[in-house]
């Protein structure tokens, strides 16, 4: 009897070790186990990494050994509690293998295994590695079961990790680990994801603010112009500036008039300058980046569908998507750079031509950006109107006041968030 006894432990506490690694084993980071094997070359990671490969055959296995175990303990109770109680024996066999299965092999190494599914994976792995082995040809059968049934009542079964739903399970991975220590690389990850989504006319420098020049223009005059410009490449036109016929490198110029001794007769700046790179200003930024990477190019001109001119990308433009704003030494680091400049203790006075996704980052608002790249744009399709100024509109949290237009292009807002001093503003 005191065998059986322990016999009936020794299965409650088998059942609870493949109770526990099916937690561990379902729950632990395929991410985590992937860092331990190919960076850490952990051998147990490794297992386990062969293990998800097959997760059917693992689930199958933990859930065999559990189920049988816990059979072979509740069938052994029974018999030695008849043998001591009779027909009694079986109700007191039920009363007690329910609360001992649901207590000590389910609920206890579960919750264990759920709080700490990577530890616990791994030191496991290697005796669940084994029993996959043992009942393979158990599993194999049982796995014909379930195919069989699935085809028989026409169950989906095929894998459902499309593209969409992987990038969604990274984005969610990032999200869980939102502590202030890793903010911004968190945020960087987020913003690499969206690299896809966004086009390359959403971060462009618009023509409007392009610095360009004359091919044509007189050598001397144009070294003037480039020596104290900030830029490092500048597009060059022929008769107007939509023209764009090549790019020139400023470093490029100067080299040459110091080899030329400053003689600018010699210098021939259609031999200096290389030919014009032109994209689509549909063009998504992950495209845009992948062409940099494979040309070797920093500087790209954006056209439309008709080949008209759109603006310039720079390879700058697109890492400061990821990273933020980059100054460098040429740039001057206030919000007047980016069209922005403070108004009072809350309020800012904005160029209508910022794009939301840079006032956006800067701030922390939530713009909308889906149906307009500019602040300008927002308001005009916000308000389905060309508002004059002094108009005021709230949005998202956030006021908006007209204070400069110029014909039927809004050049100046003043944004400010709403808060419970300004909330009664009155509104038009």
């Amino acid at each position: 009897m005191i065998i059986s006894i322990v016999a009936v432990f020794a299965f409650l506490l088998l059942s609870a070790f493949f109770s526990g690694s099916e937690t561990a084993l379902t729950g632990a980071s395929q991410a985590f186990m992937l860092d331990q094997e190919k960076n850490e070359h952990n051998p147990k990671a490794k297992t386990i990494n062969r293990l998800f490969k097959h997760r059917d055959k693992l689930i199958i296995t933990t859930l065999l050994g559990s189920n049988l175990f816990n059979t072979m303990a509740t069938s052994l109770a029974t018999s030695v509690l008849i043998g001591l109680f009779g027909s009694e024996g079986v109700a007191y066999a039920t009363v007690i293998m329910t609360i001992l299965i649901l207590i000590y092999t389910d609920m206890l190494p579960k919750s264990y295994s759920v709080k700490h599914a990577n530890a616990v994976a791994l030191i496991v792995a290697p005796i669940v590695n084994f029993w996959v082995a043992v009942f393979s040809p158990v599993t194999y059968i049982l796995q014909k079961i379930v195919n069989f049934t699935f085809r028989l009542f026409k169950l989906h079964t095929s894998d459902e990790n499309n593209e969409d739903a992987v990038i969604s399970e990274i984005r969610g991975a990032i999200d869980m680990y939102n502590g202030e220590e890793i903010k911004e690389e968190s945020e960087m990850l987020k913003s690499i994801l969206d690299l896809d989504d966004v086009e390359v006319y959403d971060v462009m420098n618009h023509r409007r603010n392009l610095f360009a020049l004359n091919v044509d223009m007189p050598v001397k005059k144009m070294v003037d112009k480039v020596k104290n410009s900030p830029f490092s490449r500048i597009p060059l036109y022929q008769d107007k500036p939509e023209n764009i016929v090549g790019v020139i490198r400023v470093k490029h110029l100067l080299k040459e008039c110091v080899d030329k001794k400053n003689d600018f007769a010699k210098i021939d700046v259609r031999k200096l300058m290389s030919p014009p790179w032109f994209i689509p200003e549909n063009t998504t930024l992950l495209q845009q980046l992948q062409m940099f990477r494979k040309r070797r190019e920093h500087f790209a001109i954006v056209v439309d569908e008709y080949g008209t001119l759109q603006g310039v990308v720079t390879l700058e433009d697109i890492l400061e998507e990821i990273v933020g704003d980059i100054n460098d030494e040429t740039d001057i680091q206030n919000l007047d750079t980016m069209g922005i400049r403070k108004n009072g203790e809350n309020s800012w006075l904005v160029d209508g031509q910022v794009p939301i996704r840079d006032i956006n980052r800067k701030f922390g608002w939530n713009i909308d950006d889906e149906c307009a790249v500019t602040v300008a744009g927002y308001l005009l399709e916000m308000t389905q109107s060309i508002p004059e100024p002094g108009q005021k509109f709230v949005f998202g949290g956030l006021l908006f006041e007209i204070v400069k237009r110029n014909k039927n292009q809004i050049s100046l807002i003043k944004i400010t968030p709403q808060t419970e001093e300004n909330s009664s503003e009155d509104i038009n």
